[in-house]
């Protein structure tokens, strides 16, 4: 009986240290009762936390956004987001890169430019993935790809921007303007794009 006991005891102390070792905590039945009810309490101080984290960024964005000049950082990053997204299949991940907000005219015009701009440079790039198209069929599929990025973006941006109630006035009139500029910009960028003349020769320079 004597060895049976200090056997007993031998096992239960290893058992014990095996479980400090493997970081399991043994709790009496009381404890964990009282540690189960303790969990759904830190939940709910856990949700508040986070419900007033977000009420404070909500607050934030309103004041930001309402300044107007952020209610169009926020329409150019969505759409240069989409439109990295609608191009990636044919040019790789970020083909278009957000440049920084610091020192940045956030006109219309200004904005709509750089839309323009950034998205239309990788036409020569397009063109070169599809040697199968004309340059015609290339110029209408590009412009088709990357308009529905812009539109994407444009409709995000308007989302967040109504959802935050200040899509109005000014930062509204100046969204829908900076969107009719953009869609002149493709335009004018297929319009004016080089074309072969009958001979097969690039058409001459204007003379300054």
């Amino acid at each position: 009986m004597k060895t049976e006991s200090v056997g007993y005891v031998t096992s239960t102390a290893a058992a014990h240290s095996k479980n400090k070792q493997e970081g399991i905590e043994l709790r009496s039945p009381k404890a964990e009762e009282a540690h189960k009810q303790a969990e759904p309490a830190k939940s709910g101080i856990d949700a508040s936390k986070q419900a007033f984290n977000a009420s404070i960024l909500k607050a934030s964005m309103e004041v930001s956004l309402s300044a107007g000049n952020n209610s169009m950082s926020l329409l150019f990053k969505t759409a240069i987001e989409n439109l990295n997204q609608v191009l990636a299949p044919e040019l790789g991940e970020n083909a278009i890169q957000a440049a920084a907000d610091s020192g940045m005219d956030f006109s219309p015009q200004a904005t709509a430019d750089r839309i323009v701009s950034m998205s239309t440079a990788f036409f020569g790039k397009y063109a070169e993935n599809h040697p199968e198209k004309d340059l015609e069929a290339a110029l209408n599929d590009f412009i088709k790809l990357i308009g529905g990025g812009i539109e994407k973006g444009f409709t995000e941006a308007r989302g967040i921007l109504d959802g935050l109630k200040v899509l109005e006035g000014d930062i509204a009139s100046n969204i829908d303007k900076t969107y009719e500029l953009v869609q002149s910009g493709l335009k004018s960028f297929v319009d004016n794009y080089p074309r072969l003349d009958q001979a097969g020769e690039a058409p001459a320079k204007p003379k300054s």
